[in-house]
């Protein structure tokens, strides 16, 4: 994992060079400031995504939680509740949209890639039957930015990420939850026989994605006066992403948060930085795939040359 993240560090050092000498503008305090608000609620789902990850599981249906997620905060507001009541709330749905998840996975048998992946197309058709489309309009004048100026929301969204990623950065760290989920993640039956209950992890760790995302849905929804329902389209595999670049395995029990947020940080920056250079936008796709391709390459390699290659 560490050889993975200083080889992404390095690349993400050329980057910056590259960047100061061509194209200097991309470290505007307001470009570098627009890259934090945008893509703050990219980073709380990538936290759960990180959590999902460690336990040796997969959810790709978190583009659409996120949409309908999303829709949820808007209606909530639109009926006047007050805004710490539709975050609570939103992120209630947010819990039962993850546990469904994960009661699939757990209850039923069914492999997380399966359940998941139904759970996305699912939800998306859902939605569209629905809304038809219809973005949430009239919603009152304290949603956007929280009631706060746009200054103050910025920041109350991007303290509120960065909040989250400390209390479970923290949390995986130094409780026993959060080694419990790296030893479910390494190998079922061990963590069993050692009393862990897996079953519980699993579930948590999809309720708790559910979560993120229901957050993650509300910090994105406030920063507009209305909500769309084709939110969240891609945002599963940015979440993948960021958490495979950042160093956690695939097949779980081995990463970090923290290598996490450094790929949150490489993928926020590919687009701008494309834009500054003079690259056409859609080349971005390619590079995260190069990317994500280089970090697998790099942890086979780091496995076959570990000390219990044969």
């Amino acid at each position: 994992m560490t050889r993975r993240i200083l080889a992404i560090g390095g690349l993400w050092a050329v980057l910056l060079i590259i960047l100061a000498i061509q194209a200097p503008d991309f470290f505007a305090p307001a470009n570098l400031r627009d890259m934090a608000v945008t893509n703050a609620p990219a980073l709380v789902v990538a936290i759960g995504m990180t959590l999902v990850i460690l336990s040796g599981e997969i959810d790709v249906s978190v583009g659409s939680q996120f949409a309908v997620l999303s829709v949820t905060a808007g209606i909530l507001a639109k009926s006047g509740l007050p805004l710490p009541a539709v975050a609570a709330l939103t992120a209630l749905a947010g819990a039962l949209l993850g546990g469904t998840n994960g009661l699939l996975v757990t209850g039923l048998g069914i492999p997380s890639i399966v359940a998941t992946l139904a759970a996305m197309a699912f939800w998306r058709e859902f939605l569209r039957w629905t809304t038809q489309g219809a973005w949430i309009q009239g919603l009152p004048s304290t949603f956007q930015w929280m009631g706060l100026t746009q200054a103050q929301g910025e920041i109350a969204i991007v303290s509120s990420a960065v909040l989250l990623f400390a209390v479970v950065a923290w949390t995986m760290s130094n409780l026993q939850l959060g080694r419990a989920v790296y030893a479910v993640g390494s190998r079922h039956e061990s963590a069993r026989l050692a009393g862990i209950p897996v079953s519980g992890i699993t579930f948590g760790v999809f309720a708790l994605m559910g979560t993120f995302t229901a957050l993650a849905a509300f910090l994105d929804s406030v920063r507009f006066s209305q909500v769309q329902p084709s939110a969240g389209m891609g945002l599963e595999l940015k979440a993948i992403s960021a958490v495979v670049i950042g160093g956690t395995s695939i097949t779980g029990g081995k990463g970090s948060l923290w290598g996490t947020l450094m790929g949150v940080v490489v993928l926020a920056a590919i687009a701008p930085a494309l834009t500054f250079l003079g690259v056409n936008a859609f080349w971005e796709k390619a590079i995260q795939g190069t990317i994500i391709l280089a970090a697998v390459v790099l942890e086979r390699s780091a496995s076959k040359g570990g000390p219990h290659a044969r």
